[in-house]
């Protein structure tokens, strides 16, 4: 099975549906990972929110910076959070969230087994095209988000 290179692949123009397949392409990779460790996608990007906030946050903050990342469902993530509580992967300390050592020991464990992966998809990108794709995606991101923003207003 050939892996490819940035060299030996035809490069189409970047669109939806480029930055859709590169997005499912990865996620397929981190659920894979996320899976043998009983924890979803979205439980994943709830805690790793958790963890890297500046203070800890109440469920509602929480639900709000998932909402932000992952343009999902409030109630949705309101039980995202709930099981990850349950789970004990996040602490309830005086109404605010904070990830458990459990919970840092999860993240840690799925970033030790997604880093090798993860060189190899990135590896021997140039910079320039790194630098670049880095801001095509930021631009489109800000333009979808005023889009939905809009659309939601």
């Amino acid at each position: 099975m050939s892996t490819g290179s940035a060299a030996s692949i035809a490069a189409p123009a970047a669109d939806s549906r480029a930055l859709g397949l590169a997005h499912y392409a990865a996620r397929g990779v981190l659920e894979h990972v996320l899976a043998r460790h009983g924890v979803t996608f979205q439980q994943q990007i709830t805690l790793r929110a958790a963890l890297t906030a500046d203070a800890p946050q109440t469920p509602d903050e929480l639900v709000a910076r998932g909402r932000h990342s992952l343009k999902a469902d409030p109630a949705g993530l309101r039980a995202t959070v709930d099981e990850l509580v349950a789970g004990r992967l996040l602490d309830a300390d005086d109404g605010r969230l904070r990830p458990t050592e459990a919970g840092r020991a999860l993240l840690a464990a799925v970033g030790a087994e997604t880093a090798p992966v993860t060189a190899r998809i990135w590896g021997g990108i140039p910079e320039e095209d790194l630098a670049a794709a880095g801001r095509v995606l930021a631009l489109v991101t800000e333009r979808a988000n005023a889009e939905l923003a809009a659309l939601t207003a």
